[in-house]
């Protein structure tokens, strides 16, 4: 089975509305570092994202944030973590987050979360890559997005040639199972597309 190295979590730099958000993150992050995935997040030490990060860390898993210099301030870096980096601009940054992820989460956040979300659905939608994308569906957060890509969908904006490739977990405690499943079932893939007819 594929190694479960990193994991890039998106999610918000607030708490948001629901307790159960606060508690997915912190799901999340003790789960991780249970499977011994390095966290691969935005670097602040607010919200949802801080969250995450800290409880990786409670829990002795591993830690890579990337921030851009605008916003150490603002998103209050954790210096806590132990490969922290600072990045000249935003495309920097997300360059370096997909670089350094096996998979990508989104938990419930604002529209910086969803940009990075659809950024990874774009690049897998066109073939850049074929890492698992994992949708925290926490409470229902995510709903109303998946209604709209099923409606982009029967519009023909989405056609079946160019689906948009996508999990949802309902729980944060299937994240981590599911990204596992799925990395297993690309290397399956992989392996069956190297193997000449004959052969086996």
């Amino acid at each position: 089975m594929t190694k479960l190295s990193s994991i890039c979590v998106y999610c918000g730099s607030s708490p948001g509305a629901r307790p159960s958000y606060l508690e997915a993150a912190q799901r999340v992050g003790a789960d991780m570092a249970a499977a011994g995935a390095r966290l691969v997040y935005g670097g602040g030490d607010v919200g949802l994202m801080g969250a995450v990060a800290r409880s990786v860390i409670d829990h002795g898993g591993s830690v890579t944030g990337i921030i851009p210099k605008f916003l150490q301030r603002r998103e209050r870096m954790l210096t806590a973590v132990e490969d922290l980096i600072v990045t000249v601009d935003m495309h920097e940054r997300k360059r370096l987050m997909f670089e350094r992820a096996d998979a990508f989460v989104a938990l419930p956040g604002g529209v910086g979360t969803l940009e990075e979300l659809v950024e990874q659905l774009t690049w897998a939608q066109l073939g850049q890559h074929r890492k698992p994308v994992v949708l925290a569906n926490i409470d229902g957060f995510w709903t109303k997005l998946l209604a709209l890509l099923e409606h982009m969908r029967e519009e023909g904006f989405i056609p079946r040639e160019r689906a948009v490739d996508y999990l949802v977990a309902d729980r944060a405690e299937d994240v981590v199972p599911l990204i596992r499943q799925a990395l297993a079932g690309v290397e399956e893939a992989e392996l069956s597309m190297s193997v000449s007819p004959g052969v086996l």
